[in-house]
C-alpha cells in the first residue's frame, strides 16, 4: 500500500491524505506542489525520478493507524 508521508520533505508543509498540493517520485518520497515546481523541477532530489501528483484517499477510506492492531476481547 502507498505511504502517505504527512509533510513535504523540503520545506515542511503538512500535506493530509487528501491534499491535492502533494507530489511524491516513484519510491514515495514526498514533497509539496511549490517545492516542486520552484525548487525540485519536479524530479526527486533523493532518487532523480519525476514527481507527480500524489493520489488522494477520500475520508473514509483512511485508516487510522489502531486500526491495524489486533482486538482481543474476552467472550
Amino acid at each position: 500500500m502507498l505511504e502517505l508521508k504527512p509533510t513535504c520533505e523540503c520545506c515542511g508543509e503538512v500535506l493530509p491524505p487528501n491534499s491535492p498540493k502533494a507530489v511524491i517520485c516513484a519510491y514515495e518520497c514526498t514533497f509539496c506542489l511549490t517545492c516542486a515546481r520552484e525548487h525540485l523541477n519536479h524530479i526527486c532530489p533523493n532518487h532523480g525520478s519525476k514527481l507527480v501528483e500524489r493520489p488522494s484517499l477520500p475520508v473514509s477510506a483512511m485508516v487510522s493507524p489502531l486500526s491495524g492492531a489486533s482486538s482481543t476481547s474476552a467472550v
